[in-house]
Formats: structure tokens, C-alpha cells, sequence
């Protein structure tokens, strides 16, 4: 017997495949301009393209994007750990300028600028700092664990665990790296990635370093 017409799926049925094809297109996108997606407390660990310990011969490209919008906005007061296991602020380092760079093991555009802040802070050891926090959610170990496969020579290993200064700078993205001035305003940040070593970099520095 014909069991007539086929129930009619719900509306909510159909739309699941686009929504969902249309966020990982955007997540897609995100990581090729440049940064990795972080807003997630539990964002996968050293399984991205580039695994915690590794290193790259890419070199850093500046695709990362100016947001000025925030200058003038003082420091977050956020508790991350030192590298001899202190609890500090940023504005424990109030004083001369300072670049904050977040970043994370398992994030490609962050892993290939390091190199280049590590440069950047060797060049200006003696008119900026520039400190690097990893939002490695499984914590010192992990970060050690490539941070012992470097050679930098000045950059030191800082960490955020719960994210709280990636959530305070609420880019969703790392790498995001913000300028301070020597009173702990921002100047300016750039979110993805950069090369730190570069003409750009220079001349986005020029201003506060000159001050």
C-alpha cells in the first residue's frame, strides 16, 4: 500500500548542514589571514599545524591587522605566572614601554613570529620590553617543552593558563600583541600575525620609542 508523502523535516533539520559548513569556513578563513581562533577555555592542545616543541623555517608574514580603537585604555589588571612561578600584573612593569605578545604552542603564526620578537627585544633591550604569555591551558610543561627546544635570547616563557589576559584583550585571536606606553596606556595592538623584525614593525614602534 502507499504509504503516502514522507514526513516533512523540521526547519531547524534543513538549516543544521549550512550553519555549521558556514562556521568552519569562517574559522578557516580566521587562521589563514594570520591568527589562530581563542576564545575557547578549552581550545585543543599542540594538535594544530604546528605541535608544541616544533619549530619552523616559515617565514612570519604581516598579515596580521592595526586596531587603534583601544588606545589610551589602561593595563588589565590580570594575574598570569612568571617564569620562576611568581604571580605578576603588567602593571608590575610599569615604566617604559612595554609589548605584550600572547600566543599559544599550538598556534603556526604564533610560533613563526617569535624568532622575530625575540630579535625585536635583543635590538631595543634598552627602550622597550617585550614579554610573551602563552594561553596554554595545559600549562607550564607543555610550554617548557618548546621553550627548551629554542635558542632566544632574551624572550622569557610567561603564562596564562586560564586565558584570562587573551580574554581581557578580547581579540577572540593569537597571536594578538599590544603595545603599552611607559605609563601603561595602550598605543596600539595587532591582531594576528607580524613580523617583528621587519620595516613595519619599526615604524609602528618609531613614535614611543622616541618619546
Amino acid at each position: 500500500t502507499d504509504a503516502g508523502p514522507s514526513p516533512k523535516r523540521p526547519p531547524h533539520i534543513e538549516l543544521e548542514l549550512p550553519v555549521r559548513t558556514l562556521m568552519m569556513s569562517s574559522l578557516l578563513i580566521t587562521m589563514l589571514l594570520g591568527g589562530c581562533d581563542k576564545q575557547s577555555g578549552s581550545a585543543p592542545q599542540a594538535q594544530e599545524s604546528v605541535k608544541a616543541g616544533s619549530t619552523t623555517n616559515a617565514e612570519p608574514e604581516n598579515t596580521g591587522t592595526l586596531d587603534i580603537s583601544q588606545k589610551g585604555t589602561a593595563m588589565p589588571v590580570v594575574v598570569f605566572e612568571a617564569p620562576n612561578g611568581d604571580k605578576v600584573t603588567l602593571g608590575d612593569f610599569r615604566g617604559r614601554p612595554i609589548l605584550v605578545n600572547i600566543w599559544a604552542t599550538w598556534c603556526g603564526p604564533c610560533v613563526a613570529e617569535m624568532p622575530t620578537l625575540d630579535a625585536l627585544a635583543r635590538r631595543e633591550a634598552d627602550r622597550l620590553q617585550v614579554m610573551v604569555v602563552s594561553q596554554d591551558s595545559q600549562g607550564r610543561a607543555i610550554v617548557d617543552d618548546y621553550w627548551d627546544k629554542q635558542n632566544f635570547a632574551l624572550l622569557q616563557p610567561y603564562l596564562d593558563q586560564k586565558s584570562d589576559l587573551g580574554f581581557a584583550f578580547a581579540t577572540g585571536m593569537v597571536p594578538t600583541t599590544v603595545l603599552y606606553d611607559k605609563n601603561g596606556k595602550e598605543v596600539w595592538r595587532m591582531i594576528g600575525g607580524m613580523n617583528w623584525d621587519g620595516p613595519r614593525a619599526n615604524t609602528l614602534l618609531a613614535e614611543t620609542l622616541g618619546a
